[in-house]
């Protein structure tokens, strides 16, 4: 990271914030039981899930609102597709059903928040990422805006906020939503309402955009701060979609990887064991490095900026 003194930091949502509890089929198959679904196995589920989801992206795309479906309407739709085979011909699936698994996945009852996030986010209210603040400890950047870019539908603020953190109302195409110094996700950016998904470098100028309105629609005193002043830095799971798609925006990127998964497919070039920096996976000639941390407990350790 250069020396401006103000970070963007934003990140992916799912499997960087969050993930199922278990599986979406495992989850499915329980609520169809629950309600009197049977003979089918959770691998059942899965592969009419998948196919279900990939009837639904062509025929509706973008979650529906390409064509002017509600997001809700569109996941009815999935799930009905889903679940219909193993109802008998002509029989209505259960009418409580998809009800229920709307909500489930609306809120935190079908997700579970990786435990180093909610404590990241309470210290950096306090502007520090560890618990002691001592100089070499304290958080490095005068001001901090957060931010959310995520490939999915408008789902995503609401299960954020069902795991009590504070995000603000600005969206693409929201207008000028008022934000609050107490926000811990200042605004969200959905390829539901970009029209484009990462790695699509118009998902990453859209959070530009906002932060350039959010800035000039709330001036402080004194110098104001532009988007110009801050430091762009994003961190998502997935290789392709977050690191190189961010990176081909111009903004720096940390690859997040929780289980190792990237272990193998990377050849290590050095770096201590919490920050390692390896090699492009990928068959290709265009080789970068590519920084990986274990939990957000990293980042402190990466974002400071270097003499």
């Amino acid at each position: 990271m250069d020396r401006k003194k103000n970070l963007f930091l934003a990140f992916d949502a799912f499997g960087t914030l969050f993930a199922p509890k278990r599986s979406i089929a495992a989850q499915y198959g329980e609520l169809a039981r629950r309600h009197g679904l049977t003979g089918f196995t959770d691998e059942d589920v899965q592969f009419s899930f998948k196919k279900a989801f990939k009837e639904a992206s062509k025929e509706h795309p973008n979650y529906g609102k390409a064509v002017g479906m509600k997001a809700p309407a569109w996941w009815a739709n999935v799930i009905t597709k889903t679940l219909k085979p193993f109802t008998a011909v002509d029989e209505p699936l259960p009418s409580q059903l998809i009800p229920e698994l709307l909500t489930r996945f609306s809120t935190q009852e079908g997700y579970s928040i990786y435990p180093d996030v909610l404590p990241f986010f309470a210290r950096l209210r306090t502007a520090h990422l560890r618990p002691d603040h001592t100089k070499s400890n304290k958080w490095p950047y005068d001001r901090t805006i957060v931010g959310v870019i995520t490939n999915s539908d408008d789902r995503i603020p609401g299960i954020l906020s069902s795991f009590g953190l504070r995000v603000g109302p600005r969206r693409v195409g929201s207008g000028n939503a008022s934000a609050s110094a107490d926000d811990d996700i200042s605004f969200v950016v959905l390829s539901y309402d970009v029209g484009h998904e990462k790695p699509d470098r118009r998902v990453f100028d859209a959070a530009r955009n906002l932060l350039r309105e959010m800035l000039s629609d709330s001036p402080k005193s004194g110098d104001l701060d532009t988007a110009e002043d801050f430091n762009l830095m994003y961190v998502g799971d997935d290789l392709k979609k977050d690191v190189l798609g961010a990176e081909d925006a111009y903004w720096k990127a940390l690859l997040i990887d929780r289980a190792g998964r990237y272990s193998n497919e990377f050849k290590d070039r050095g770096g201590d064991p919490t920050i390692e920096v390896l090699a492009d996976l990928e068959n290709s000639s265009r080789y970068r490095g590519v920084t990986v941390i274990r939990d957000l407990n990293a980042l402190v350790d990466v974002l400071r900026p270097r003499p």
